[in-house]
């Protein structure tokens, strides 16, 4: 299966950031959650992808080619869903339909009617009535209703009630059956990725820590949890962080570090989640 994106050195400065030599790359059918802290590069990423931000260095390539060599048709190609509001403020949900569906040569009209329905997406209503949640609902019909190959998600879960973020994953599901498709994620919330997400992507500090398949991600690291008695062992070992409390400790490491474990002790040694994976890789590089 083809790449339907790719950044290969990817480097972007700006006066107070810079993204660093980015490079990752995402095939049809499958979906890949993006991840970091605030601040670590995401959206600029993501503005990159779009040529809403010109790169000054690297490359990106949008089904195979170059974004800059005919960019407004590349779009036509890509459903994105922003974090911040993009519509007409004042025009109703009806009306900015209108208006962007006459951008599309694929639009469909079916498709927008049945998923503002299925969202309870109120369409005589002006856009800045409508809650952050809606508005997100609002933007994802629009994005599902033009037949995109490439959906970029910036944060699309942020505002929205926990019943609708397993609704959109169930979607998001439901869209990657077609494997002419793919779906690039970007969320802080990994407990939705872990649910649906083939791939992940960390970006620190606008640098690529890691871009790999979930499964093989979790299983690179390991919790280890004991009694204090046991810390100096532990940190015989070398982890990557131990947190220690009153009662025992809970070190992060590198799975491979557990053939020098000795297993007779008193370990309680378990695969991360992803929250805590980013919780430690996080703060043992600050």
């Amino acid at each position: 299966m083809e790449n339907i994106l790719e950044l290969n050195q990817v480097s972007k400065e700006y006066n107070d950031f810079s993204l660093k030599e980015v490079s990752f790359s995402l095939k049809r059918g499958y979906i890949m959650g993006f991840i970091g802290p605030n601040g670590s590069g995401k959206s600029t990423t993501i503005r990159c992808i779009m040529d809403l931000a010109h790169i000054d260095a690297g490359e990106v390539k949008l089904f195979g080619t170059t974004y800059r060599e005919n960019m407004k048709n590349l779009k036509k190609r890509i459903g994105f869903v922003y974090d911040t509001d993009v519509f007409f403020e004042d025009l109703s949900a009806e009306k900015n339909k209108k208006i962007i569906s006459s951008f599309y040569d694929s639009w469909d009209d079916e498709s927008f009617y049945r998923y503002a329905k299925d969202f309870q997406v109120p369409l005589d209503k002006p856009i800045k009535a409508l809650s952050k949640g809606t508005k997100m609902k609002f933007s994802l019909a629009v994005a599902l209703s033009h037949q995109a190959e490439l959906i970029i998600l910036d944060e699309p879960t942020s505002g929205l009630d926990p019943v609708f973020r397993k609704e959109l994953l169930d979607i998001l599901l439901d869209v990657i059956q077609d494997e002419s498709k793919a779906i690039f994620f970007s969320t802080h919330i990994t407990t939705d990725l872990e649910q649906v997400a083939d791939y992940i992507t960390f970006i620190l500090d606008g640098k690529i820590i890691a871009s790999e398949e979930t499964e093989t991600l979790l299983e690179n690291y390991v919790l280890v949890k004991g009694p204090k008695s046991l810390i100096g062992s532990i940190k015989d070992l070398q982890p990557i962080m131990v947190k220690e409390s009153p009662l025992g400790f809970e070190a992060f490491l590198k799975s491979d570090s557990l053939n020098e474990l000795e297993l007779d002790f008193d370990w309680k040694v378990e695969q991360p989640s992803l929250e805590e994976l980013m919780y430690y890789l996080v703060k043992s590089s600050r």
